[in-house]
């Protein structure tokens, strides 16, 4: 196979938080959207993680975390809970690792 016939377009993929504490404290589970394919300099910021160069973390979760059209659901006025926040970092991170 040839590499070029596995480069595509980014694509955006729901993703669920459904554990027992998410649909306890919100009544029903918590979904969101990321890219099924990240773009190269976002894996570069990852990477960058822990170096002496100054990451900041944030502005790399801003990025995968995302609504229905793509857009970052974490702004400069809008957050999310710190539980929900953590378990979609994981669940992002998960997909990453595969």
């Amino acid at each position: 196979m040839k590499l070029s016939q596995l480069a595509a377009k980014p694509q955006l993929i729901e993703i669920t938080l459904d554990d027992e504490d998410i649909v306890k404290e919100f009544g029903e589970p918590v979904s969101f959207y990321t890219w099924d394919r990240q773009p190269i300099g976002v894996f570069m910021q990852l990477s960058n993680i822990g170096d002496e160069k100054e990451v900041n973390v944030l502005d790399i979760v801003r990025k995968l975390i995302l609504d229905e059209e793509g857009k970052e659901i974490i702004t400069d006025e809008h957050t999310l809970p710190t539980k929900v926040l953590m378990k979609a970092i994981t669940k992002v991170t998960e997909l990453l690792g595969k």
